[in-house]
């Protein structure tokens, strides 16, 4: 009954007692709604305070760190007198410094698709027919493959000209086979017959070894130049980076008639008359000069150069450019000319290091070309001598070939 009564009681309510007490009920509601939403963005609000500092912490401290530790764990720790090595590894400067350098080698990525096409080439037994693959030479046993210019009959005829391609590698890496399409198409663009050697690269050996590899390569050369239809006395060397500065330096060696190279001064003499011209690549020619660069980019310690040097005091020794200085007149007669290439915006090897060794050879009257080239990196200078699609293939070729001509005595 008492139920029943109230619902006749509302029954009889005025309508606009029920639209007032229904209106109470709503904004009741919309306050709950609104403490809810209030109590909601307090928290998003303290996630986001809080999710933000860790989230610059991850990529300002712990990313870098982590891969900055992680290459020093892998390739050598700050060391040197007086310098507390864990202490100076964890310098901030030299942290992001090394961090920045090791990112930027994710730009060789871009070079997936010519890894394989190399590869794929290289393993081919059908493409023999452009080379002869893994020929054993020198004192260490090293492999070269030969490779031939698809215009010169290798069955007789006129010898052709040689080029000995050095590759690069920081003196720490490298190998023959990288750079098949590279040597295949060199011998197709110069008229030449290409020689790519391997050589043996630190840890296994220091740069004198590496040296020597390259000289056992002259003289494996000379003596087995006619089996192929090479001529002997018509070589030009041509390296990229740390092979630049090989070739530079083997040149420079045979040249001062080094006794460390272990080979017969008559021998020595007879390669330096027949190297008709020496190009570099990318090089590396001061090497004191490239550690003060390594020390700006934080790498000097990860770096394998200071290592295959056997030490900063051996860095004048291994420098063509102080080798340059100290030979005599008539010795300085016996070097043969240069070709400088430099891409102007490589941030591995700057392009002053190739502007300097010029003036040092202008200085002391030996012929130099210089060609930098406008918006090429350090890479791009050889890996776009690999195929014709590539951006720089025809630029780089063309100034090769104009400096070959010149080697040669045609221009």
């Amino acid at each position: 009954m008492e139920k029943k009564g109230f619902c006749c009681l509302t029954d009889r309510l005025p309508v606009r007692v029920l639209r007032v007490c229904r209106l109470a009920s709503a904004q009741l509601k919309c306050a709950q709604t609104v403490r809810l939403a209030s109590v909601c963005n307090k928290m998003l609000g303290l996630r986001y305070h809080v999710s933000l500092p860790m989230a610059a912490g991850a990529l300002f401290v712990i990313i870098p760190y982590s891969i900055s530790l992680v290459a020093q764990w892998m390739y050598g720790w700050p060391n040197k007198p007086g310098y507390k090595k864990y202490i100076e590894a964890l310098r901030p400067r030299r942290i992001y410094s090394l961090t920045r350098a090791v990112l930027e080698m994710l730009k060789y990525l871009q070079y997936g698709k010519l890894y394989f096409q190399w590869k794929s080439w290289y393993n081919n037994i059908d493409n023999h027919k452009h080379y002869e693959k893994g020929i054993t030479f020198g004192r260490r046993g090293n492999k070269l493959d030969l490779y031939y210019s698809p215009s010169v009959d290798q069955s007789g005829g006129v010898p052709t000209a040689v080029v000995v391609f050095v590759y690069g590698g920081a003196w720490g890496s490298g190998e023959r086979s990288i750079y098949c399409l590279l040597a295949l198409q060199m011998a197709k663009e110069l008229n030449a017959t290409v020689v790519c050697p391997d050589y043996v690269t630190y840890p296994k050996g220091t740069v004198l070894h590496m040296v020597q590899d390259i000289a056992d390569c002259l003289v494996w050369v000379g003596e087995n130049g006619s089996q192929f239809n090479m001529d002997k006395g018509n070589i030009v060397l041509i390296g990229h980076s740390a092979g630049a500065h090989l070739c530079a330096l083997t040149t420079l060696f045979l040249v001062e008639g080094t006794e460390e190279l272990a080979i017969d001064a008559a021998k020595q003499r007879e390669i330096t008359l027949s190297i008709k011209g020496v190009t570099g690549l990318s090089g590396v020619y001061d090497i004191l000069d490239h550690y003060q660069h390594e020390k700006m980019r934080g790498i000097e310690y990860v770096s394998t150069m200071h290592k295959a040097m056997g030490g900063v005091e051996n860095f004048e020794f291994y420098s063509p450019t102080a080798l340059l200085k100290k030979l005599s007149e008539d010795k300085l007669e016996r070097v043969p000319p240069f070709c400088l290439l430099h891409g102007t915006n490589d941030i591995i090897v700057p392009p002053e290091s190739s502007v300097r060794f010029a003036e040092v050879l202008v200085s002391l009257s030996v012929k130099v070309s210089l060609h930098l080239l406008p918006k090429m990196d350090h890479t791009e200078i050889v890996t776009d001598l690999m195929a014709t699609d590539r951006h720089f293939y025809h630029t780089v070729y063309g100034c090769l070939r104009e400096e070959y001509e010149k080697f040669q005595g045609r221009c």
